[in-house]
């Protein structure tokens, strides 16, 4: 039976016939002329076609109601069952992933022909190797059709496409299965296919395949972008390009709802490139301290994350119960005591730490989250100069690695205005927290009197006369913390260092050796928030135990995140804590700064939202 293939076949063979034919040479040009001419008729014929049927295709699903899509599928379901066909088969195996078949066959020419298997259709002509047969799998993100017996998938999984061009002439099923196979076949429906690679004359990779099945169906009906079916896979194309530490535009989403968005994350990944990559870079980014420390020698441990006493930082816990122990706990917010207790009992000369989850039961807003991700680790026989440079040395060379330089762009004024740019460049600026404030706001603040009451009253003055408001209770730290807030964290774009802390600020860290009042304590700001804290570690048993007796004074006074006496912490101490280094670091922030992310939601799989409105009964 003749057809497109045998008449494009023989066409092919005419336009390359040798100077031993018998046409002349003016005949042989206008011959191919002529070809031509009807060729590219035949292109924007076929074209027109082509684009009506992929209109009716892509526009048949979406002008349905949501709900009978759905009712439909599971009917598909239903009979497939019902005719003893498994829709949900157990296995399928498979050679290679699409990344490998990329890298594999994207050497391919362009629609080179051999004479032992040539295909071509009118605006197609490729080459194809029969000798290698592969079976792979994927999710099918768009769909298209040519007829009935020619239709288009791109097959996309680990970030990757591949078109699958189905024919009938290369199909193990007859014409009416085909077509009925193909027709049940939908976006979102994840299948194997097994064929041969081949590339089309524009140079797209494509499997051609012998046998096509549905490993699991998409019940649901996929969100699609709004410039329709051709802007789907541009989208994914651009996206592709995003590096970290470049600006991002989350208007090229094709999932864009927010709510959506976090409430379906499965979704937003299968549809939105760029957050697979966002959360990919955030593996990277965890990967990469993980590294840093295990080179340093650390070991990496694991502490309770339910805790008898919440300490180890100013913080309001979550609070949960034992029903064994019949006893109160608290979701920890910080692995810090317990970690200090190891480097008592010396289980690493460098140090330990903890990658891991922690929990404050406080406000969630664009930088919090009620749990988070942070990084804590203890370093024997340092001090907080030494974290400093060490800090400076992880986060530039973390930048470096993963974008290629020290600087990065970010949206730091909404995504609306122009990104600024941020220099991870070391050494970072460093600031003296009290001179600094001194200086900056004309205050006379003697950090070795902020235990009085007239230093609170004094600082209550302060906040009033520059209209700083503080919840109560406004102990001095509150309001310390709120003048610092106002006036020095403003001007922390780059990485910067706030030094040296009063002592009724830092109750676990220690006095500073020629400052009295305060401590040897740093808090790194990048973008006006903080990203790490770290201090030399307060070892004398007895200073740590006035230190928690003036905390127990503010939360006297109604201060709930006050650090209460941990009396299992003071007597590790008294079997002696080596001079010691400790420092954390907040994961998520880190994750938003080098994404480009305004919401600290983007960087969390699952953050914490407000559970849906039940409708009311009638």
């Amino acid at each position: 039976m003749g057809g497109p293939v045998d008449e494009t076949t023989k066409e092919v063979s005419d336009l390359t016939m040798d100077s031993e034919g018998t046409m002349s040479k003016n005949a042989r040009k206008k011959e191919l002329k002529n070809k031509q001419k009807e060729e590219e008729k035949a292109k924007q014929a076929a074209a027109t076609a082509s684009s009506q049927v992929k209109k009716n295709i892509a526009t048949e699903d979406e002008e349905m109601d949501p709900t009978q899509y759905f009712e439909n599928r599971l009917k598909h379901l239903a009979t497939q069952k019902a005719d003893n066909k498994n829709p949900y088969p157990h296995k399928f195996f498979v050679s290679m992933t699409l990344l490998e078949y990329v890298e594999k066959y994207d050497g391919l020419n362009n629609g080179s022909i051999r004479r032992r298997s040539v295909v071509s259709y009118i605006t197609f002509i490729l080459f194809v190797d029969v000798n290698n047969f592969t079976p792979m799998q994927g999710r099918i993100m768009s769909k298209r059709s040519s007829g009935s017996k020619l239709f288009f998938y791109d097959l996309h999984g680990g970030g990757e496409k591949v078109q699958v061009m189905a024919d009938l002439s290369k199909s193990e099923l007859d014409e009416s299965e085909f077509s009925k196979f193909h027709s049940s076949v939908k976006r979102g429906d994840i299948v194997g296919v097994t064929g041969f690679p081949g590339k089309t004359k524009r140079g797209e990779l494509s499997i051609f395949p012998r046998s096509f099945k549905v490993l699991s169906h998409c019940l649901h009906m996929m969100p699609r972008h709004k410039a329709g079916p051709a802007s789907d896979n541009a989208n994914a194309k651009k996206t592709d390009g995003w590096v970290p530490g470049s600006p991002r535009d989350p208007e090229t989403y094709i999932l864009k709802d927010q709510e959506t968005r976090y409430r379906q994350r499965y979704l937003d990944l299968m549809l939105n490139t760029e957050v697979r990559q966002i959360f990919k870079t955030r593996s990277k980014i965890i990967q990469y301290v993980r590294r840093f420390l295990d080179k340093r020698d650390f070991v990496e441990v694991e502490t309770p994350m339910m805790n008898m006493i919440a300490g180890g930082v100013a913080a309001r816990p979550f609070v949960t119960y034992h029903n064994e122990l019949d006893m109160k706990l608290f979701m920890r917010i910080a692995p810090e005591l317990y970690l200090k207790q190891l480097i008592v009992g010396d289980l690493s000369r460098t140090g330990v730490y903890e990658i891991g989850k922690q929990f404050r039961n406080e406000g969630i807003d664009l930088t919090h989250n009620p749990e988070f991700t942070a990084c804590e680790f203890y370093m024997a026989y340092a001090d907080y100069n030494d974290l400093m440079t060490l800090t400076e040395e992880m986060l530039s060379e973390m930048v470096k690695e993963l974008t290629g330089g020290y600087k990065i762009k970010y949206h730091s004024n909404g995504l609306d205005k122009d990104p600024i740019e941020i220099d991870f460049t070391p050494p970072f600026r460093r600031i003296d927290m009290v001179d600094e404030l001194n200086k900056i706001a004309d205050l006379n603040i003697n950090p070795a009197d902020l235990s009085s009451d007239e230093a609170n009253k004094y600082l209550k003055e302060a906040c009033k006369k520059f209209d700083i408001k503080c919840s109560p209770p406004e102990t001095t730290t509150r309001l310390l913390d709120k003048l610092v807030g106002h006036f020095l964290e403003e001007t922390c774009v780059n990485p910067t260092f706030i030094i040296n802390h009063p002592e009724i600020m830092s109750p676990l860290a220690k006095w500073h050796r020629s400052k009295p009042g305060l401590t040897e304590r740093f808090e790194l700001f990048i973008n006006k928030h903080e990203l790490a804290n770290a201090y030399t570690e307060l070892n004398d048993p007895v200073v740590q135990r006035q230190r928690f007796a003036d905390q127990l004074k503010d939360r006297q006074s109604g201060d709930n995140e006050a650090m209460p006496l941990d009396e299992t912490f003071c007597r590790a101490l008294e079997y002696g804590l080596p001079p010691t280094g400790g420092w954390g670091l907040g994961i998520d922030r880190l994750c938003m700064l080098l994404t480009d992310s305004q919401n600290i939601k983007e960087v969390l799989l699952f953050p914490a939202m407000k559970p849906h409105a039940e409708p009311s009964a009638k």
